[in-house]
């Protein structure tokens, strides 16, 4: 193939992206922009919030945001190949811990939750981070930190939420279906062929026996100990009264929240970054939110680019990005009523 070739090839390519982002926006108005970006498509950082007197060689406060279902997969966006959101946050963290400017965190979460192990694995990587830097970690919750977002919360040295923000739902759910009595009544049978009387435990192709639903049971506990250890470890002083009142799998407003000591102040960003310069000692600072190239960051409050999922915050469609996933029952430190009838 010729040089010419290729660039027209390349150059038709382009045109017909622009014309199918130009009929998937309808009437809208859109820019088709063709630009130079890094090699690496690493993480860059914008300005969104300044102290009087602060300078560009200034201290900084890092703002990053938890969007959506906590999982170790990549969710695709339209017409973008997606990111892993675990990825991404210790992505996140190691571009803070390696600016010396930056001397504390924010995490804003706006999640009901993910699997255990994602937001087991978000959790040790923030504690980890604290202890590593000394950097104090400050958590802003959004309109959900609930579940497996809460759990992420507890590694934070101070918990912000505004009064209107959901969270708790401290508990484990492992959703499984029934799908035996449907089929048999339209002649389709299963008959699996496994290596073990347990092996098909959980399998929606059957009814669930009692010795298998122990088995998942006993596993259900003990991530849900762990959970309530992680909360009454980082979230000392809690009576045995406030402990079984919110480990019962309740959620709960932000100001209710407060009550029973799961958080420790109301407020917003402003409130959140205050406290970040205020465990950091520092008198003025900047507030940087970190992006990948070309995302236009016009506020503190810009989406973060990690595909069309991620931003979702319809929690039917959370969980089923993450339930499907592997294609098989999973575990979830997940406040999701739409998809469990909770």
């Amino acid at each position: 193939m010729t040089r010419f070739t290729s660039l027209s090839y390349l150059l038709a390519v382009l045109l017909l992206g622009a014309l199918l982002l130009s009929a998937l926006a309808g009437c809208s108005r859109m820019r088709f922009v063709v630009d130079l970006v890094p090699a690496d498509d690493g993480l860059s950082e914008t300005v969104v919030h300044e102290d009087d007197g602060a300078r560009w060689r200034s201290p900084k406060v890092a703002l990053i945001d938890v969007t959506g279902l906590i999982a170790d997969i990549r969710r695709p966006g339209l017409l973008t190949r997606g990111e892993n959101p675990v990825a991404e946050y210790v992505e996140s963290l190691r571009r803070a811990e390696d600016d010396p400017r930056v001397q504390a965190i924010i995490v804003r979460i706006n999640s009901p939750g993910g699997t255990v192990t994602a937001s087991d694995v978000v959790y040790r990587e923030t504690v980890r981070f604290r202890e590593r830097t000394g950097k104090p970690v400050i958590v802003l919750m959004g309109d959900v930190a609930a579940s497996g977002g809460y759990y992420l919360a507890c590694a934070a040295d101070r918990i912000v939420a505004h009064p209107t923000t959901v969270t708790g739902s401290i508990g484990v759910i492992m959703q499984t279906f029934n799908f035996s009595e449907g089929l048999r009544r339209i002649g389709i049978h299963a008959d699996a062929i496994v290596s073990g009387e347990k092996k098909a435990a959980g399998s929606p192709f059957q009814t669930m026996e009692p010795d298998h639903r122990a088995l998942l049971q006993d596993m259900v506990n003990e991530f849900y100990d762990n959970f309530i250890s992680t909360v009454t470890t980082n979230r000392t002083g809690l009576s045995d009264e406030q402990i079984n009142t919110i480990t019962d799998g309740r959620v709960v407003t932000g100001r209710q929240a407060q009550e029973l000591g799961l958080i420790d102040e109301i407020g917003d960003l402003h409130t959140a970054f205050a406290a970040a310069k205020e465990l950091a000692g520092l008198p003025a600072a900047r507030l940087v939110k970190y992006h990948r190239a070309l995302q236009h960051v016009g506020s503190a409050y810009a989406e973060s680019p990690k595909g069309s999922s991620s931003t979702q915050l319809n929690l039917m469609q959370l969980n089923l990005d993450g339930a499907t996933m592997h294609g098989q029952p999973n575990f979830f430190y997940l406040w999701d009523p739409a998809a469990f009838g909770q």
